[in-house]
């Protein structure tokens, strides 16, 4: 049976530096509620079913979520990590999760370890939070946080050992060191060591070999050759322009189709021992606005059709059980499970309609 895991974000509560650097109150859903559409075919802003506009503080919304993920099959979820040398943000889901053993919901980490910038996409132009890794010292701490959660029944592990994502070891200098040194602390603490799993980034390779078990695709791919790359460059810039001299909201990028992208996802195949990806779609101008990247919504049977064709790719040519989805409530960057409006829980049908198929 395939073991599906969507990446899972905790930004839907408030922190005093959210507060410090947004706006008193600020969460994830203030920028999806300020959403509007920029091009045809953008469906904004998307509003959750029954305008549950939750607050992942509260431990009653964590017991919605696994209920709601059980009863469709999902595996368990992949939570976003945030640690910056000692600095935690976003903490509180997975602390609240771990508190209460009774809450019946496996998960494990992805250590999304980039800088928080106001741009939201982890570049170096107006850093809030940089990051730093430090040495021994600073890693034997980050460890010490982590060991209740691997130690925890529910946590994911793969023969024994925690699984634990990175997604951007290329920016840890003395990476191997440091998961060197995890191994003999996980040892020493009675685990058989730390399942490590690379992101896999297309635009940022890992291009040392480290002792990772796993690799992981982080859909969608957005793959393309220098070309392409140039010419949009070029676009963006020259609607950049238009947009600051007319006053104007155009958007800096083409429109994408779910199809065009899904055979991109498709065709890219990653080695083996890899954990497939897939997405919903795409739309991260709540954050971004008109410089956002669009890639339409697909329907449930698009997307039904797409992940079929991925778990199929997991068994026969990456030889796993596991996949990813990108993600179980990115609303923001428009790619989530959880029910809206406009296509209730149709992706969660097509993932229980999918499994319950792969079983006869």
């Amino acid at each position: 049976m395939t073991k599906i895991i969507p990446f899972y974000l905790p930004q839907f509560h408030t922190i005093p530096e959210n507060d410090e650097w947004w706006g008193k109150g600020f969460t994830e859903w203030t920028n999806v509620r300020k959403a509007k559409p920029y091009r045809k075919g953008q469906s904004q802003p998307r509003i959750p079913l029954n305008d549950n506009y939750y607050d992942l503080s509260k431990v009653e919304t964590l017991r919605w979520q696994a209920e709601l993920a059980n009863k469709y099959g999902i595996y368990g979820f992949c939570f976003y990590h945030y640690w910056f040398n000692g600095k935690l943000l976003l903490e509180k889901p997975s602390q609240n999760l771990l508190a209460n053993k009774d809450i019946p919901l496996k998960f494990c980490f992805s250590w999304a370890n980039e800088p928080w910038a106001r741009t939201w996409d982890g570049k170096n132009t107006e850093v809030l939070m940089p990051q730093e890794y430090g040495t021994e010292t600073e890693w034997e701490k980050h460890f010490e946080y982590l060991l209740p959660f691997f130690l925890d029944e529910r946590y994911i592990k793969e023969n024994g050992k925690p699984m634990f994502l990175i997604y951007k070891s290329a920016s840890i200098e003395k990476c191997e060191e440091m998961m060197n040194y995890w191994n003999a602390l996980a040892k020493k603490n009675g685990l058989p060591g730390i399942h490590f799993v690379e992101t896999l980034k297309k635009w940022l390779p890992e291009t040392r070999k480290l002792p990772f078990d796993a690799k992981v695709e982080f859909e969608p791919t957005g793959a393309k050759n220098l070309s392409t790359l140039y010419l949009q460059r070029l676009r963006r810039y020259s609607i950049r322009l238009l947009n600051k001299l007319f006053k104007t909201s155009l958007p800096e990028h083409p429109s994408i189709s779910f199809d065009e992208e899904v055979n991109k996802s498709l065709s890219n195949l990653s080695p083996e021992g890899t954990y497939p990806g897939v997405f919903m779609g795409w739309d991260n101008s709540p954050r971004t606005k008109e410089k956002g990247i669009f890639i339409s919504r697909p329907s449930k049977s698009q997307f039904k059709e797409y992940l079929k064709k991925k778990i199929d790719i997991g068994k026969n040519v990456y030889k796993t059980d596991y996949l990813f989805i990108n993600a179980w409530n990115e609303w923001a960057e428009g790619t989530y499970l959880e029910p809206d409006t406009e296509m209730g829980y149709a992706y969660l049908e097509a993932i229980s309609e999918t499994l319950n198929e792969n079983m006869k």
